[in-house]
C-alpha cells in the first residue's frame, strides 16, 4: 500500500469507529441501568424533542443531591453562564448550543424540568432545586426537556 491510500484506509477505518460509537451511545435502551433495590438513586433523562429518547442510569450509593445523582449516574451536566448549576442547561450536549447558548435562565417553553417519585411511583415537580435536594436511598429522579412535563415513562 502506497503512504496515500494507508492513510486513506486509516481515516475510513476511524470514521467508521466513530460512527459506530455514536450510534452505541444514542442506543442505551430505557431501564437498562435502573439501581437495585436499595443500592442508589435511579435517575430518568428524558430527552423529548430534542431526540435520544429515554435513558436510564444509576447513582450508587446515596448522593448528597440532585446534582449529585445525576452526574453520579453517568449524565454530564452544563449550567448557564451567568447562574451555573442554578438552572441546568444541558444534560449530555443537549439541547445543543446552537439551541440554548446557556448564558441565562432557560426560557419556560424549553428547560430541564426535574422530578421525584418512588419505584414504580407518580412523578412529582420538584420544588427545590437539584442542587439543594437530597434525595433517598431508593428513590428516583427524573428530568425532562420541555415545558415542564414529566418523564414520559414509569418511574422504574
Amino acid at each position: 500500500m502506497t503512504g496515500v491510500v494507508r492513510r486513506r484506509a486509516a481515516a475510513l477505518l476511524a470514521a467508521v469507529v466513530v460512527a459506530a460509537g455514536l450510534v452505541a451511545a444514542e442506543a442505551r435502551p430505557a431501564f437498562a441501568a435502573a439501581c437495585a433495590p436499595g443500592t442508589g438513586v435511579t435517575v430518568v433523562v428524558d430527552f423529548g424533542p430534542l431526540g435520544g429518547g429515554v435513558t436510564v442510569g444509576c447513582h450508587t450509593g446515596d448522593p448528597a443531591t440532585g446534582l449529585a445523582a445525576l452526574t453520579g449516574a453517568g449524565f454530564t451536566v452544563t449550567g448557564t453562564q451567568r447562574w451555573g448549576l442554578a438552572f441546568v442547561c444541558r444534560i449530555d450536549g443537549k439541547p445543543t448550543p446552537a439551541q440554548d447558548p446557556c448564558v441565562n435562565t432557560p426560557p419556560a417553553t424549553a428547560y430541564w424540568s426535574y422530578w421525584h417519585a418512588s419505584p414504580g411511583g407518580a412523578w412529582t415537580y420538584s420544588t427545590v432545586g437539584a442542587g439543594a435536594y437530597n434525595p433517598a436511598v431508593g428513590s428516583v429522579e427524573g428530568w425532562r426537556f420541555g415545558s415542564g412535563q414529566a418523564p414520559s415513562i414509569p418511574a422504574p
